[in-house]
């Protein structure tokens, strides 16, 4: 497959990028930011997506703070061009582990050592590992456009079917996680490894003990955007163990409403909600 015509265009540094951005869409071109490519590329080769200009940000890895990880402060700041695979191979401190663990279910190899955490974020996959991630450990988007940088709160990232609240003009430069988690797992369901999940489930649990006090869960794969469950989230108190997670595991089950698609049935997907939102909490726990 090929992609329709495009111009290419390299960044030097964060505002030539968003320069770049400005200008384009005043001559009337509809410009994309690339970064890794492993999600818009294979887009554009489907021409499932059509940008008449690629704005290049490759030549901002030899920008430090664009490739950073820091762990500093109660948060973890991940700079924009940082890959999958170099949190996979980070040595976090345990409250931000779950985001080392859960990098195996991202694609393969190769995937992840191109593909960027903030390009994840902003293609606003509703199964993407690191968009439940993202709603999961509160994190912020913060993105640099023509009036400055601003940052995005998770909550309010996400807003549909690859639809997310960075602007075409805005280019984003770090990702900070604000609650950390040493009690969280991820885990997914795929027809083989490295598809897209058909469901996803993130879970946290606040524990005193063996007595788990609160927490949260998402879902990824039943709702156009990754969503938390406040009905399973209020199930997250008592005795950690198998009960108490099939509890959460049915509430989260009841309160959504997966759609029909070629893929599957909503009803499998609520039977895999179910199944995954447990398997998760035991992962947690552990």
């Amino acid at each position: 497959m090929k992609p329709a015509a495009f111009t290419y265009h390299r960044a030097h540094d964060v505002a030539d990028a968003v320069a770049l951005l400005v200008d384009l869409a005043a001559a009337g071109e509809d410009p994309k930011v690339i970064a890794g490519g492993q999600s818009l590329m294979p887009m554009m080769n489907f021409r499932l997506a059509r940008p008449t200009a690629l704005v290049d940000l490759g030549p901002l890895r030899r920008v430090p703070a664009m490739t950073a990880i820091d762990a500093s402060d109660g948060t973890l700041t991940l700079g924009a061009l940082v890959t999958h695979h170099a949190v996979e191979k980070a040595d976090l401190p345990p409250e931000w582990a779950v985001l080392s663990r859960a990098m195996r279910w991202v694609g393969h190899l190769p995937i992840r050592s191109r593909g960027t955490v903030a390009g994840s974020l902003v293609h606003g996959d509703a199964t993407a590992e690191w968009c439940l991630l993202a709603l999961l450990l509160d994190a912020v988007v913060v993105a640099e456009g023509p009036g400055g940088r601003r940052g995005i709160p998770a909550g309010e990232l996400f807003h549909g079917f690859y639809a997310t609240a960075v602007d075409p003009d805005e280019v984003v430069v770090e990702v900070r996680f604000t609650r950390p988690a040493p009690h969280a797992a991820l885990c997914e369901f795929a027809r083989r490894h490295g598809d897209f999940a058909i469901v996803d489930a993130a879970v946290a649990l606040d524990l005193d003990g063996t007595t788990v006090t609160g927490g949260r869960v998402v879902l990824g794969g039943v709702a156009p955007a990754p969503v938390r469950v406040p009905e399973a989230e209020a199930a997250l108190a008592g005795e950690a163990g198998d009960a108490l997670w099939a509890a959460v595991a049915d509430a989260a089950a009841a309160a959504v409403d997966p759609p029909d698609d070629a893929t599957t049935t909503a009803a499998y997907r609520r039977r895999l909600t179910r199944t995954l939102v447990a398997q998760a909490c035991r992962g947690a726990a552990r």
